[in-house]
């Protein structure tokens, strides 16, 4: 081989790594160029990989989290060293707890300059470990294949999270071995669960008398949701999901009795407490902790998911059915019949009906919440999304925003992280521009990461943002009300958001009286900028409904 043919083809690291991106499918990369990764970023200039410049690391980190939950693939985010990778920090924790994959890339100081007080170093990788399923450093242009590969595996392997991969500057620029090339990417296959445990699972399902699923964020991982509709239907079980499973049952199917989750007491803990059998399919205990619906210790567990049960001494399964969760499930229900209705969650579940479409003629101004997510779905079809930011916001949406399919609508509610809402909109519209997506914020996130309307602007995603305007931190008022009887240290004054969404040259919106919620709704879903609805909500209903479910729960 000739001098000039081999220097061609020969890379160096930092080329090597977007090589190796690129083979693992890699389509977006959010992020902040900085001085230690230039030779990262001029690799990426010249790739098919689009690079998406954010405002704020935490932004673009937020932004791979929802882009990684909602396609299964993991979202890519990159920052420089030192305060550029301490930005990064919170948005990999969540998708690490939240189950998204993602792999972070951070740029490092020179390795020559590490064993010393050294300008903007930290160590990375220590960092990094305690919230990431794999932390690497590349000390060695050849390892970066393998890293790479290392990375996209654990972060991409159930159950996902956050994967990092530290880059010092020195390393980038070293050249990699001619003929070196990224390592190729495959899907193990599926595994199904063995026959004994399928069997133990059908006969526990015909021996119980009040059966109860709870679906968790694992069942929407492995895209089971018409396995578990089909499931409950046949065998006449009341399904109960998780925040973050919301959409795993179609909300109006019979046997669905919505979402439980919220710190309150609701109609569905009293079905999942009169339950003699609770069938877990992908359930996670970071989103619902055991001790919510097993404090006595005595539920009979049936466990259905891709991975063995959790420890956890009030999480102890009589069946583990370990494989893929559709299988599992046709072979448990080829193998078990019931024909008997559950009378009384069917209804709670009327009551719940009943309480929920009691608020869709309230014209109440500031606008409750209840009335304000009736209103959200008479406008968002079944395949749309709703991002929802964490605040007291997050607890109505649980409780009164129902889906028709899994995946429309985006809770983090595992790390529960204020400031996801902006940014995780962005990502969702940019995968689904065909889709309306819609930000559900507290006016208090919304100030978290609101600078990213401006990315929203620049890269063509058009998402609208709903503000639920209070001027206090609601979620930790309400609970400080409900605990102490009174608030302190949540107050806040809020700017003009119409004026602010314009700054952004995007389009602002007030809503000044009930009726015309719907139809900004609508009109905002037109444009083709971002678009800021300012709403005023009455959080006195925050206590309402804690004095309302203690009365309800009382009574049932």
């Amino acid at each position: 081989m000739e001098n000039g043919t081999a220097e061609e083809k020969q890379l160096n690291t930092a080329q090597m790594l977007i090589k190796c991106l690129e083979a693992e499918g890699v389509k977006y990369i959010f992020g902040i160029p900085g001085e230690e990764n230039l030779e990262v970023m001029s690799a990426i200039s010249n790739s098919n990989i689009k690079f998406v410049t954010t405002r704020h690391e935490q932004g673009a980190a937020f932004m791979a989290d929802v882009y990684g939950r909602l396609t299964g693939n993991a979202g890519v985010c990159l920052s420089t060293l030192g305060p550029g990778a301490t930005n990064l920090v919170t948005g990999v924790a969540d998708a690490d707890s939240d189950g998204s994959p993602v792999v972070a890339i951070t740029g490092q100081v020179g390795t020559e300059r590490m064993h010393i007080t050294s300008h903007q170093f930290l160590d990375l990788c220590k960092m990094f470990e305690p919230i990431t399923k794999r932390s690497k450093q590349v000390v060695r242009p050849d390892t970066v294949s393998e890293i790479v590969r290392i990375a996209f595996k654990y972060a991409e392997s159930e159950k996902p999270g956050a994967c990092h991969i530290d880059l010092p500057v020195n390393i980038s620029k070293m050249p990699v071995s001619v003929g070196e090339k990224p390592l190729q990417k495959k899907v193990p296959p599926k595994e199904h669960a063995d026959l004994s445990s399928i069997e133990d699972a059908a006969s526990e399902v015909f021996k119980a008398k009040n059966p109860v699923i709870l679906a968790g964020i694992g069942a929407i991982r492995a895209k089971a949701s018409k396995a578990v509709t089909e499931f409950a239907t046949q065998l006449k079980i009341p399904v109960i999901n998780t925040m973050m499973s919301k959409g795993i049952i179609p909300f109006d199917n019979k046997y669905s009795m919505w979402t439980i989750g919220i710190p309150q007491k609701d109609y569905v803990n009293k079905i999942i407490e009169a339950a003699d059998l609770v069938i877990t399919v992908g359930y996670d205990i970071v989103e619902y902790a055991p001790a919510k619906w097993n404090i006595n210790r005595d539920v009979q567990i049936v466990h259905i998911d891709a991975r063995p049960a959790h420890i956890n001494k009030l999480y102890q399964p009589v069946v583990e059915v370990v494989g893929d969760i559709s299988d599992s499930l046709y072979n448990i229900m080829r193998r078990t019949t019931r024909k008997v209705e559950p009378i009384k969650a069917l209804e709670l579940k009327a009551k719940m009906i009943d309480e929920h479409e009691s608020y869709a003629n309230d014209n109440a101004f500031p606008m409750k919440p209840q009335r304000i997510l009736q209103d959200v779905r008479k406008v968002m079809g079944p395949h749309d999304i709703v991002i929802s930011d964490v605040g007291a916001h997050k607890m109505w949406i649980a409780r009164h925003y129902n889906c028709y399919e899994p995946n429309t609508c985006i809770i983090s509610n595992g790390f529960a992280t204020m400031g996801i809402g902006v940014p995780g909109a962005i990502a969702a519209k940019l995968i689904n521009p065909e889709k309306k997506v819609l930000a559900i914020v507290g006016d208090g996130g919304f100030m978290m990461n609101n600078q990213e309307l401006e990315t929203a602007l620049r890269i063509g995603t058009p998402i609208v943002v709903l503000i639920f305007n209070d001027s206090h931190y609601g979620l930790i008022k309400w609970k400080q009300e409900d605990q102490y009887g009174k608030s302190c240290f949540v107050d806040f004054t809020d700017p003009d958001f119409v004026m602010m969404a314009e700054s952004f040259y995007g389009k602002g919106y007030r809503i000044e009286k009930a009726e015309d919620l719907i139809p900004t709704l609508e009109e905002a879903f037109k444009q083709k900028v971002p678009v800021v609805i300012d709403c005023k909500v009455d959080y006195n209903e925050n206590m309402k409904l804690t004095r309302h479910l203690k009365e309800v729960y009382q009574s049932l």
